[in-house]
């Protein structure tokens, strides 16, 4: 690759004060055009009641015997968090327990602070790890709390507190932590995250605790974690060598790695005696052949000692994949996807592998003996589940499911295996849906391979779907990378500010993402990207085929990843879209990998500085293929482009530099960054409310 030519070079200074000037000036213009005026505010008004309103589902997580939730609303922006008991949140107005009020902390400390998570101290859950970070971005600050006095533990009192960096942290004991963090030059890999984790005992300086594990500069990152389970407590280390790619082992009595023998591609996690291994290629084990996405499992000890018996607890098939995965204290449990529906499957493992099992109980027929199998019942049909929470370690066999989809609010269900589910919370619908019906269709892309999508829209008039109706303004939405599933789920914002207007919406279940299980990802990394962006021009094709919508009145959303979708849907099909919102976007492909945690993405994207890698990346790569209109391309329909000055994970140029040269070439683009908000684009309900209202307003005034 010849050298960097770069015009707009200078916008990659985040904070510099040309760069930012530049920005303000763009987002003025933008919002002159787009948010002032009366009907702007009332949707913005309209969006940020729905996200503040109480009737909201307080999801919860168990930690012994309190059940946990991070709570924002109109009077906590920044947020509160709180506890209760089983008891209570079966209530109507449960009783919370206010451990922290971020809103008061941020004002007392004159910080933006957003919350980034917790860890709570087993057995005795009185001391947590609480990740504070600045505007929300990637990196946090972490400091120790005490449950019982509801304050944080100065470090001159011997507090855990490790500034701001890219931190992984975890407890040992109450007086012993696992970290690893930015220590100075050597202590991070090139993509930004920790490169070694320290053993770091109370009341020590950090820079003196003793490294456990070290892994290689060109590594993603290195993580060490401590699974105090009783009668199982183990130290797991993960030495991730590329974004998909993993070493897992456990540390020995004289803090030796004992690496677990299988392929770097596959996922592994230990829960007591059981190992799960989850392929995401093929694998041939002792001549039998695994295919990818199926689940395997074995015992740990046996494993690490050389025994090589496996047992198959879920095998894909050509529309079935698996979706999720959690540990009950006895059971696992499994969400199946089948063509992108949910299904809940029971696993209960029998202690010996040789065991008899019931073949009435294996009902799924994936498993093997020893394993049985069994759909959990109950739920509601054409719903989409999800797995909001279990505890094996004091929930029993206790699970949390979240259900619901497009048209049809959430629903909190709690259950215990082999008992009855039981409805604890059930969200508001906040919009309109009455007469708004789900769709599903495939659309065939350029290869033949059959490209599934959901279609949101009102009957026709005779009852029958939108098919039968006038094309109208259409929302295309879609990701395509990492292995991301896009199921079926409510939103309020989606449904308030587009269904109800009379729009469609659409999601595409891409390749790129894992709706049918790893290859339907790992076919299009790197050499096989060009596939992703031909599913979304199938789909694309596919609804004005349909008569659902027509190009001028079709828009497309997506971000990060996304946003890179949205980037080359612009540049390489501009004649399929009326509009365009492109969000947090990667969109100078040539200097990705340059740029913050880029280089940890290689494994999706490619290398820019390998030649055959940049003559894929150089078809598609958005900054690189902008044409002007006219003589040497089309006229691109119009753009908004936002972005986040806090993000640290997708750096702000690529948006900033992409709308920089959009406008010089001449074409119709707008742009708006956000200060706060980090990746998620947004920092608090407000900032949500905002900036959906912008993207929202700017399509409906685009496509109508």
């Amino acid at each position: 690759m010849g050298p960097v030519t770069d015009p707009y070079l200078w916008l990659e200074d985040v904070t510099g004060a040309d760069a930012l000037e530049h920005v303000t000036s763009r987002n003025r213009r933008t919002l002159a055009e787009f948010a002032d005026d009366a009907e702007f505010s009332r949707l913005e008004q309209r969006l940020r009641d729905i996200l503040d309103t109480d009737a909201r589902i307080p999801y919860v997580r168990r930690r012994g015997q309190h059940l946990y939730n991070y709570w924002k609303d109109a009077a906590h922006p920044r947020g509160l968090w709180r506890r209760t008991t089983l008891e209570q949140y079966r209530t109507d107005d449960p009783d919370w327990d206010v451990l922290l009020d971020l809103d008061a902390l941020a004002a007392e400390e004159d910080e933006n602070w957003v919350w980034s998570g917790a860890q709570v101290l087993r057995p005795d859950f009185d001391r947590a790890l609480i990740a504070l970070s600045r505007g929300g971005a990637d990196a946090t600050v972490v400091r120790e709390f005490d449950l019982a006095t509801r304050e944080f533990v100065a470090a001159a009192e011997g507090g855990f507190t490790v500034p701001e960096a890219k931190t992984d942290i975890g407890w040992i004991d109450a007086d012993t932590v696992y970290v690893g963090t930015d220590t100075g030059p050597g202590s991070l890999t090139t993509s930004g995250y920790p490169r070694r984790a320290q053993r770091w005992r109370r009341g020590t300086p950090l820079h003196d605790a003793p490294v456990v594990v070290e892994g290689d500069p060109s590594d993603v990152a290195v993580s060490v974690g401590f699974d105090p389970t009783e009668g199982y407590s183990r130290t797991v280390v993960t030495r991730a060598t590329g974004f998909f790619d993993s070493e897992v082992s456990v540390l020995g009595p004289d803090d030796r790695p004992i690496r677990i023998d299988a392929p770097t591609d596959a996922s592994l996690s230990l829960h007591r005696e059981w190992l799960l291994i989850r392929t995401t290629t093929a694998w041939t084990l002792d001549g039998v052949r695994h295919p990818a996405g199926t689940l395997l499992v074995a015992r740990v000890d046996d494993w690490i000692a050389g025994d090589r018996q496996v047992r198959t607890v879920f095998r894909p098939d050509a529309h079935t994949s698996l979706h999720q995965v959690a540990w009950t204290e006895n059971h696992l449990l499994l969400v199946v996807l089948e063509d992108v529906r949910s299904a809940v499957v029971v696993v209960t493992l029998d202690g010996d592998s040789d065991s008899d099992s019931d073949g009435d109980s294996d009902s799924d027929g994936d498993g093997d003996e020893g394993v049985r199998t069994e759909r959990l019942t109950g739920l509601p049909e054409n719903a989409s589940v999800g797995i909001v929470g279990t505890d094996p370690d004091d929930g029993g066999d206790e699970f949390f499911l979240d259900v619901g989809n497009y048209v049809t609010p959430s629903t909190l269900l709690r259950g215990t295996v082999g008992g009855p589910l039981e409805e604890l919370r059930r969200s508001p619908a906040f919009f309109d849906a009455d007469g708004l019906t789900v769709d599903q269709f495939f659309a065939t892309s350029d290869d033949g391979t059959r490209i599934p999508y959901f279609v949101v829209h009102r009957a026709g008039p005779d009852g029958g779907t939108d098919t039968e109706a006038e094309p109208g303004p259409t929302l295309l939405y879609a990701y395509g990378g990492f292995e991301v599933s896009l199921t079926p789920s409510y939103s309020g914002i989606v449904g308030a500010a587009w269904l109800e207007r009379g729009g469609t919406y659409v999601v595409a279940n891409l390749r790129g993402g894992g709706e049918y299980g790893p290859a339907w990802h790992t076919d299009v990394r790197v050499a096989g990207r060009h596939k992703v962006h031909e599913d979304f021009a199938a789909v694309a094709r596919d609804l004005v085929e349909r008569g659902i919508t027509t190009a001028d009145r079709l828009g497309a959303r997506g971000g990060s990843n996304g946003g890179l979708l949205m980037g080359i849907a612009l540049t390489k099909y501009p004649e399929l879209f009326g509009a365009i919102v492109c969000q947090v976007p990667l969109l100078d492909m040539k200097r990705y990998h340059l740029l913050l945690a880029g280089a940890s993405w290689m494994a999706e994207y490619g290398d820019p500085d390998d030649p055959d890698d940049w003559a894929v990346i150089s078809e598609y790569s958005p900054y690189q293929n902008v044409r002007r209109p006219g003589e040497s391309g089309p006229q691109y329909p119009p753009v908004l482009i936002t972005t986040s000055t806090r993000d640290d994970r997708v750096h702000p140029g690529h948006a900033r530099k992409m709308a920089a040269r959009l406008e010089e070439y001449g074409h119709d683009v707008s742009y708006y960054e956000n200060i706060e908000g980090g990746h998620g684009g947004a920092a608090d309900n407000a900032q949500l409310a905002f900036t959906s209202a912008l993207a929202f307003t700017f399509l409906w005034r685009m496509l109508t």
